[in-house]
């Protein structure tokens, strides 16, 4: 088995610029990723192959972006029992279709899903971290120290607003 990695699906290529979002939170959280285009509808062979496959190379858990129909993570989730987050891609009818289409799943073939888009697809990736950090202590550590670094960079804009208040710039 290879080191433990966090499998990205997109149901097409499309879908890239916004999981680049994915892609740079576990660069930056150092988390070892594979980042694949795969359709539920168009190669489901291919799809279902590519699953069984990282779940036994040591996939913890399943990315998956589509739109529309957004059948991707509901696929996925069929074929392991590792969690699967869905990312709904603003592709047609503001994204509401593949939002609806990837968060209704029949009880017992959960999907995690996140909002719709980049916030979506940042989020994907540091719940994807989150799951992994549970057996991993380091990981763990690099996630709560991001969190902090988000805190303190919200707190610097704070104390800048009440700096340009006090002084009579806004």
């Amino acid at each position: 088995m290879s080191k433990p990695f966090i499998a990205i699906l997109m149901g097409s290529d499309s879908d890239l610029p916004i999981m680049k979002a994915s892609i740079a939170v576990l660069r930056s959280l150092d988390v070892n990723f594979e980042v694949k285009v795969s359709s539920a509808h168009r190669t489901p062979t291919q799809t279902h192959d590519y699953v069984k496959d990282a779940d036994q190379r040591g996939a913890v858990a399943f990315i998956c972006a589509a739109g529309m129909a957004a059948h991707l993570a509901g696929a996925v989730a069929a074929a392991t029992t590792k969690p699967v987050i869905g990312v709904p891609i603003n592709s047609s009818l503001d994204g509401m279709d593949a939002l609806l289409a990837t968060v209704q799943m029949p009880g017992g073939i959960p999907v995690a899903t996140v909002a719709i888009g980049k916030a979506g697809a940042k989020n994907a990736a540091y719940l994807a971290a989150q799951i992994m950090a549970v057996a991993d202590a380091d990981l763990a550590e690099r996630v709560r120290q991001d969190r902090q670094a988000n805190c303190d960079a919200v707190v610097a804009k704070d104390q800048a607003l009440q700096a340009m208040l006090a002084n009579g710039e806004v």
